[in-house]
């Protein structure tokens, strides 16, 4: 994901001005995030946190939670922005936590760069680090097949929920929701709610 973390490091602070606050979440996505986080006891990780919004708002709404990204930027204006949470550099596809260690993970949009011969790999560390009945809460762009399409930073893929679900259940989740957005000029969304497996 090196190319990846080069362009949004190039972008950090466009990024940060257009999507880096809540103001910019739409309230569907708000309302869903919060009852998976109501829903969630323990440790989470923010995976692919960016500039720490979600992250921030979690903590605040008493959820024991830490944000990691690959965009040395995204970090450094987390932590200038949100002093009293934790984000660390890092890269989901080899998340520094042991077999086991996490109640949950939001992975907002953080897969949507990965090549589709590549997306089994941050899923794999998904179900590694969660404990078993641990919950994960996905975010991505849904479309008809697995495409490509010109992101705004740098590109990315849509998937049929069918075919992430089952990717998902390849890695050791059962899905427990499949929620679908759609809006006027802007991409067809998706969220998935699942549970890993009692390995």
């Amino acid at each position: 994901m090196t190319d990846v973390a080069t362009a949004y490091s190039a972008r950090a602070a466009e990024y940060v001005e257009a999507l880096g606050s809540m103001t910019a979440v739409h309230p569907s996505d708000e309302q869903l995030v919060d009852t998976w986080a109501s829903m969630t006891s323990g440790r989470v990780l923010d995976a692919g946190c960016g500039p720490g919004h979600w992250t921030n708002y979690l903590h605040n709404h008493g959820v024991d939670v830490y944000g990691l990204d690959v965009v040395p930027e995204f970090v450094e204006k987390a932590r200038i922005a949100h002093p009293s949470v934790r984000f660390d550099l890092g890269s989901i596809d080899a998340i520094d936590e042991p077999d086991d260690s996490l109640a949950g993970i939001l992975s907002w949009f953080s897969t949507i760069h990965h090549e589709p011969s590549q997306i089994a790999i941050p899923l794999a560390e998904f179900g590694r680090v969660l404990r078993p009945g641990g919950t994960l809460l996905l975010g991505y762009f849904e479309g008809t097949e697995i495409e490509p399409f010109d992101h705004a930073v740098v590109r990315a893929y849509r998937w049929p929920a069918s075919e992430l679900s089952a990717m998902l259940e390849d890695a050791g989740f059962d899905i427990i929701e499949t929620h679908h957005r759609t809006a006027r000029d802007c991409r067809d969304v998706g969220a998935l709610l699942c549970e890993l497996r009692t390995r």
